[in-house]
């Protein structure tokens, strides 16, 4: 079944107007603001079907960093389409081989790694920070000023 799939563009540079013109002609575009990121619709059976017909279509038009599904797959999973420099990819393959793997398999476990990695960063300095203001102010005083500052920054509701 065919099925259209949304794909972000994430470029590694900001394209041209002329670039983004000639590129619509070819594929249906949305580009934000400092069009470094684009959206675009792409009829394939797959998920990875639509990036890998996407990078095909456009990949010599653009300057195409990474493809992205927009929505996770039956599995939860965002798809990413790298296109990797030859070095690079011989690596992955060597790396692959020693360790018995597929190179999707090992990269996306290099992935979810470094972002495992950086989330548990991210904990230990907001930790760090809370265990400063501590030193300084009671308990009390530091969640009454959080609260205060997440209700003035939430968007006022609906009508």
């Amino acid at each position: 079944m065919n099925r259209h799939h949304a794909v972000e563009v994430i470029l590694t540079r900001p394209v041209t107007s002329g670039e983004l013109r000639h590129s619509c002609r070819i594929v249906p575009l949305a580009a934000n603001a400092d069009r470094t990121r684009l959206m675009a619709l792409q009829r394939a059976h797959s998920p990875g079907g639509a990036l890998h017909m996407l990078r095909r279509r456009l990949g010599s038009l653009l300057p195409i960093d990474v493809l992205t599904s927009h929505y996770p797959n039956r599995h939860g999973h965002i798809l990413l389409n790298v296109d990797l420099k030859h070095t690079a990819a011989a690596a992955i393959r060597q790396a692959t081989t020693v360790r018995g793997q597929r190179p999707q398999d090992f990269l996306g476990r290099c992935v979810t790694d470094a972002l495992a990695e950086h989330e548990q960063r991210r904990g230990r300095l907001l930790e760090a920070r809370l265990e400063d203001l501590l030193v300084h102010h009671p308990p009390e005083d530091i969640l009454a000023c959080a609260g205060s500052l997440l209700d003035r920054r939430r968007p006022p509701a609906a009508p």
